[in-house]
């Protein structure tokens, strides 16, 4: 299967880990972009669009030096409900920021919720979790 197909698929954890890419990207361009105004929150920004290269990207975990521990950390999100929970309590501290101080993470935000609802949608129907090939994944393929 292609990276199309993966899309067709209508699997929502697919879905949502191309939000969180999507996420990731903003947090970084953000945090940037709002460093001077936003200091903490572009830093706890960054923080979290690090936990979440590596949660998203399988690639990373195999090219990247890693411990045995931190994988078996790493393992923990291979389940949808946790990482529904992860995005959601992202997005609330994304959404904080913009409550203190108005500024551009609000974007940040608005795609870390959208991946927890899509993780969730996701997790009700059942559906296994999936990581995309294009992001050294298994794809569909291999999802029961």
């Amino acid at each position: 299967m292609g990276v199309l197909s993966e899309f067709t698929s209508l699997n929502f954890s697919l879905y949502a880990q191309w939000l969180g890419i999507i996420s990731i990207c903003l947090l970084i361009a953000l945090g940037v972009v709002g460093f001077i105004s936003h200091i903490v929150f572009s830093i706890v920004g960054w923080v979290i669009a690090l936990i979440l290269i590596f949660v998203e990207i399988p690639l990373c975990i195999r090219c990247c030096p890693t411990s045995p521990k931190f994988d078996n950390f790493i393992g923990y999100f291979e389940n949808c409900w946790f990482r529904a929970t992860m995005y959601l309590i992202f997005a609330v501290v994304m959404f904080l920021s913009n409550i203190l101080n108005t500024g551009p993470l609000i974007a940040a935000a608005v795609t870390l919720l959208l991946a927890a609802i899509s993780y969730s949608i996701a997790a009700i129907k059942g559906q296994s979790f999936a990581s995309s090939r294009l992001l050294g994944g298994t794809g569909v393929d291999n999802v029961v």
